[in-house]
């Protein structure tokens, strides 16, 4: 293959991204050790905000966007991989400041790369993507800092997104009682199909009166929002309960105490999916196609082809979207 359609992010006159249907040689590949047909790509809400430019996403012009990709090696410098192994790439630079999945071909460093797990699919595991690996290492820090089933209830904040949506199923699979907290009234039997015991809606909490310790309820807590809700959720967290940072769609900012920290005993766990390294990396995605494999992954993706990628992420903008939406570039 020679040349290849991509969705090329280019610079506007304001210096922000803007995704354009390309097409691409082989020799406008990046660095890398490994070479890969990618059969199926995500998108991610950091993917919608490099792509419509409503974020200073990327940090270098011309970048093909998507920052999760699964595939077949062609090439491979690295002894590791070899033509025809199946392979995952997800976050590090990938559509930021290297060329991503959203392309027929790639080339990534080999330390970006890892063999697909067995018993996964390619589909499966951009269903998965960057939301999945995300919403697992959360749940393995969780319980590395003491979460465990009978420590009380987990809640998912920002639950009807990708990372919400899987961490309600992951959790609920392994047996924790799930409260999804969601501004989404008409999505609850969505949450509850999931595995959500219990649907506690946004608008009952009065953010602005938040005391600086409320209520213990919470032995864990998955929170994808950040802002005021964050500042809640910590204080409304059982003793020694354990917090996984994930997400900020509300606000980077958070005004809160120290109380439930010193007071409670509260971890709060920053989770960093984009750049953490192997064997972590490959130790979660190992989970995830055992004991953390969603049951309801199928219910909550949809796929969409390569040519409706442009008109997808207006939606992921505007809150529209629920769940996980993969994008299958070659049959």
């Amino acid at each position: 293959m020679t040349s290849f359609k991509a969705l090329e992010i280019r610079p506007t006159e304001k210096g922000l991204g803007l995704g354009h249907m390309s097409t691409m040689r082989r020799d406008q590949l990046d660095a890398g050790e490994v070479t890969l047909r990618i059969h199926y790509s995500s998108i991610n809400y950091k993917d919608a905000l490099a792509a419509t430019g409503k974020g200073k996403i990327i940090r270098r012009f011309p970048c093909v966007g998507g920052i999760d990709m699964a595939g077949v090696v062609t090439a491979s410098q690295d002894p590791r991989f070899a033509p025809g192994d199946e392979v995952i790439a997800t976050s590090f630079d990938l559509g930021v400041a290297h060329h991503g999945g959203y392309a027929e071909m790639a080339r990534v460093p080999a330390q970006w790369v890892l063999r697909l797990p067995a018993g996964m699919s390619l589909l499966q595991a951009m269903a998965l993507g960057t939301a999945g690996f995300t919403a697992a290492l959360g749940i393995v820090r969780m319980e590395a800092n003491g979460l465990a089933m009978d420590t009380g209830p987990v809640l998912v904040t920002g639950a009807t997104g990708g990372v919400g949506g899987l961490a309600i199923d992951m959790l609920a699979t392994r047996g924790y009682r799930v409260v999804a907290l969601t501004g989404k009234a008409d999505q609850a039997d969505y949450l509850k199909s999931l595995g959500a015991a219990e649907i506690k809606l946004l608008e009952t909490i009065d953010l602005a009166r938040t005391r600086p310790m409320e209520e213990g309820l919470w032995a864990g807590a998955v929170d994808n929002v950040g802002g005021q809700i964050l500042h809640w959720v910590l204080a409304t967290m059982k003793q020694a309960g354990t917090v996984a940072s994930i997400g900020n769609a509300a606000s980077f900012k958070i005004d809160t105490t120290v109380f439930p920290f010193i007071l409670r005993g509260v971890s709060l766990l920053g989770v960093d999916s984009g750049y953490m390294g192997f064997p972590t990396r490959q130790h979660v995605w190992d989970r995830l196609a055992s004991d953390l494999a969603p049951r309801h992954l199928d219910a909550m993706t949809r796929v969409i082809g390569f040519d409706d990628l442009p008109g997808a992420f207006e939606d992921f903008i505007q809150g529209r979207v629920k769940g996980r939406t993969v994008v299958r570039i070659i049959d």
